[in-house]
């Protein structure tokens, strides 16, 4: 069984690495950029690491990002999506911090578990090591164990010597009592590092106060005071406002918190997070960070393909509304990644896609023709647990019964597995053994190595995944070749013993992993588009490669308006 795999070794670099050459700068070492934030949370650390990774990278330097999040769950893979929104997978299966999502769509290069690390994992760590006696009989402290610890992972990715230049967002706000460890970290390894091999940016907000007609500087004063008292001085300050910044309001955020007067970077409100890199180029933070980490410019970033997606985004032709049925729909991080895979398959589609939230819970036969009659195409989200089930069964009948373009992923397309047995096969009890342990008919079962499974963090079939695509199919018609990888997130299968007798009704198993047999995609032959994928299709779409199946949906819901038009 072959999946991507992407082992970790752990190096601790010596601890003062700058004492054998603090007066060369060496054009082979690795470069650190930190990025920190004040204020409030929720400004956007991790669009301003990766437009300016995008930067960087398009001037060709190669680059990553990693996330530092200072919560104590070991990964986010626990956590319910209204706490922390979605989670993202990586191909080595990785349950990570959404903003992973964020570095892989702007950059278009895979992350991994290595560019994600919680207080939980590094905690772990430190105690199994205590535990196994590495420590030699000493006395476990915050200072020095913990911080080196946080130390060797912020070191990792750079240590590979795959990147030039690697980006470190530091999650929550400086002065954070959960932050304290890293932001110590920061400060040692900027010593450690020495002169231009390191710096960090603070990201703050300035506000607006509608009453007195000004923005005003003060919180982000207190925030730079805040970090330095914590013994680091910010390099480049990134300002998110909603307003325009004066000449004069940069002079006085430069001399009050101690930054140059070109490091004083503002971060205006954007129709689109990818208009940010262009508006960063416009600032110029990439040159400034290059000049304060000693690195020539280079050519000047190569955003063509970039800026015609931008035109393409905002200049669409068409318009479709697609009804996106799940149970987070409240908030939209619990959607992340579909989110942004439609922009991209829209863009694709010169086409702008107005995703309709329907929580499954609200419905039902009495209100179906009225929440569905609009739309132009029905994606049925991931998810768990039973709550708002039968709505999403109801959806996906809606979807079939009235040739409406319909996508499943997860347990979209388990759930689309029970529509068909009920209301096709005519197994009225058909269900899956997560909602209903003693149904007669288990259409969707337990996969049998989770059965014996109790921990529920990092256990489920995470990562990528091969699926053989049979030729004459929808799905090898939106790949166009016989076997692809796509990142999984599930514990529970299409139940093998009835594919035969759904695919005799016309439910047809297009996709099958070649070692385990078991079923990744399924479809309706006499329908306009109907396709069900048991993986996480979009984690993988990006702005240079939209994710073809949402790329084929969309271009589905646009020909299914102007059919219904016509």
């Amino acid at each position: 069984m072959e999946r991507s795999s992407i082992p970790i070794k752990f190096v601790l670099l010596p601890r003062f690495l700058h004492n054998y050459n603090t007066n060369n700068n060496r054009m082979n070492q690795t470069k650190y950029i930190f990025v920190t934030g004040g204020v409030t949370s929720s400004l956007g650390k991790g669009i301003i690491a990766a437009s300016l990774a995008k930067l960087l990278q398009a001037r060709g330097y190669r680059t990553t990002i990693q996330k530092f999040d200072p919560y104590l769950n070991v990964d986010p893979g626990t956590l319910n999506p209204y706490e922390h929104g979605e989670c993202y997978v990586t191909d080595d299966g990785a349950e990570t911090d959404l903003d992973l999502g964020h570095y892989e769509r702007f950059l278009n290069v895979p992350t991994s578990q290595a560019n994600n690390v919680t207080t939980g994992r590094i905690y772990l760590s430190v105690i199994e090591k205590e535990r196994r006696g590495e420590f030699l009989g000493k006395t476990v402290q915050v200072v020095p164990h913990i911080t080196n610890e946080i130390k060797e992972r912020i070191q990792l990715l750079g240590n590979s010597g795959d990147y030039d230049i690697v980006i470190t967002e530091i999650g929550g706000t400086v002065g954070d009592i959960e932050s304290l460890p890293y932001i110590e970290s920061v400060r040692q390894l900027v010593w450690d590092l020495g002169e231009h091999n390191a710096i960090v940016i603070h990201l703050t907000l300035i506000p607006y106060l509608a009453a007195a007609g000004e923005l005003k500087t003060k919180p982000t004063q207190h925030s730079v005071k805040t970090l330095m008292e914590s013994g680091i001085k910010a390099d480049i300050l990134v300002c998110r406002t909603e307003h325009e910044l004066s000449e004069e309001l940069r002079n006085k955020l430069a001399l009050f918190c101690n930054v140059k007067r070109e490091a004083v970077i503002q971060s205006i409100d954007a129709s689109t997070i990818y208009e940010v890199p262009s508006l960063m180029l416009e600032e110029g933070l990439d040159v400034v960070a290059l000049k304060k980490l000693d690195l020539p410019k280079k050519a000047a970033p190569d955003l063509k393909n970039w800026n015609t997606f931008l035109r393409r985004l905002k200049n669409p032709k068409h318009t479709v509304n697609i009804g996106l049925v799940g149970k987070y729909v409240e908030m939209q991080d619990c959607y992340k990644s579909i989110l942004e895979a439609f922009i991209h398959a829209g863009a694709a589609n010169e086409t702008k896609v107005n995703v309709i939230s329907i929580h499954s819970e609200h419905i039902d036969q009495s209100n179906i023709q009225e929440k569905f009659s609009s739309l132009d195409g029905i994606l049925v989200a991931p998810g768990f647990g039973e709550r708002g089930i039968e709505g999403k069964i109801d959806a996906v009948r809606y979807a079939r019964e009235n040739k409406v373009p319909f996508f499943g992923i997860c347990l979209g397309m388990q759930m689309a597995i029970i529509e068909y047995s009920r209301n096709v096969l005519g197994y009225a009890d058909a269900n899956s053994t997560e909602m209903n342990e003693h149904t007669a008919h288990p259409v969707v079962n337990l996969m049998e190595e989770q059965k014996t499974i109790t921990d529920k963090g990092g256990t489920m079939r995470l990562g990528a995944w091969k699926c053989d695509i049979k030729k004459d199919s929808l799905a090898y018609k939106i790949y166009g070749k016989e076997t692809i990888s796509e990142r999984h997130r599930h514990r529970y299968e299409y139940n093998s013993k009835y594919v035969a007798q759904l695919e005799n009704a016309g439910l047809i198993a297009s996709g099958v992993n070649p070692d385990t047999g078991l079923v990744e995609i399924i479809e309706i032959e006499d329908h306009p588009f109907f396709i069900g994928v048991q993986y996480h299709p979009e984690y993988k779409s990006t702005v240079a490669n939209p994710h073809p199946i949402f790329v084929n949906f969309v271009a589905a819901a646009v020909q299914s308006k102007k059919n219904n038009i016509k």
